[in-house]
């Protein structure tokens, strides 16, 4: 299971001078998306049994991503922590997970890989195929119910015009979207347990993982300019006196908007 600490949403973002998303304001949180994964891995397991494990990587702070994850249930938190990991696109984080998932699964199989859809300060949605890619491993991507029965992993995924029921055996890798399910709310008792359970931190030594693979000299990306979005100009504020909808609809005709 698959977590990533992100800027609060509600929160100023802002790229910093080296074109990375500025991550030390202090109101990071786990990736809501992230949730729904964790949720449907907890549902997974109450069912079948077996255990979920919260993976993250990111500096110091990242390691509430796996807090959250136990509180919400997990069994065990894994923290990837290396500065060479800094500036990593989703391939060198793909990388990186994908080692960090070989040494999870040396002690006991990992059957399943469960992501959230998409990380809230990217969007790109990459990670997960890039992930299934690295580890060689099936994907059902974009996931708004999932099954595991008779060895194998069954999602269904809303498309614009239709649904897709889609299967691959057992092990695969699945993202999950927020319409899969409703996350539940760490109790007290899950809380508490949580600050007694040990996040295991591993560097890239730890994994195996060459340094100069990953991090931003490695990185497919490059981040060039950026620059704040310049405020509107031109607005025009229409106080509904119950002609508003008219004065919409002409405004949509006139600028040849419908």
């Amino acid at each position: 299971m698959c977590v990533k600490h992100v800027p609060d949403i509600q929160s100023e973002r802002a790229l910093g001078p080296d074109g990375r998303v500025v991550r030390d304001q202090g109101d990071g949180t786990l990736n809501e998306l992230d949730e729904n994964a964790l949720e449907a891995a907890l549902a997974l397991v109450e069912e079948h049994g077996g255990e979920v494990v919260a993976l993250t990587v990111g500096p110091d702070d990242a390691v509430d991503a796996v807090r959250k994850g136990l509180q919400m249930g997990a069994e065990q938190a894994v923290h990837v922590l290396d500065d060479a990991v800094a500036g990593s696109d989703v391939f060198g984080t793909a990388t990186v997970l994908a080692a960090a998932i070989r040494r999870i699964g040396a002690d006991a199989p990992v059957d399943l890989v469960v992501t959230g859809m998409a990380g809230l300060d990217g969007l790109t949605s990459l990670l997960p195929s890039a992930l299934a890619a690295e580890l060689d491993l099936p994907q059902l991507t974009l996931a708004a119910e999932l099954t595991v029965a008779d060895g194998a992993v069954t999602v269904r995924r809303e498309l614009d015009h239709a649904s897709e029921v889609l299967t691959a055996p057992l092990p695969a890798l699945v993202s999950v979207t927020d319409q899969a399910n409703d996350p539940r709310y760490p109790n007290f008792k899950g809380i508490m347990a949580a600050r007694k359970k040990p996040v295991d931190v591993l560097t890239l030594a730890d994994l195996g993982v060459d340094p100069a693979s990953v991090g931003g000299d490695a990185a497919w990306t490059e981040v060039v300019e950026a620059a704040p979005r310049p405020p509107r100009e031109n607005r025009v504020l229409v106080n509904d006196d119950g002609e508003a909808g008219l004065r919409l609809a002409a405004w949509l005709v006139e600028n040849k908007l419908v």
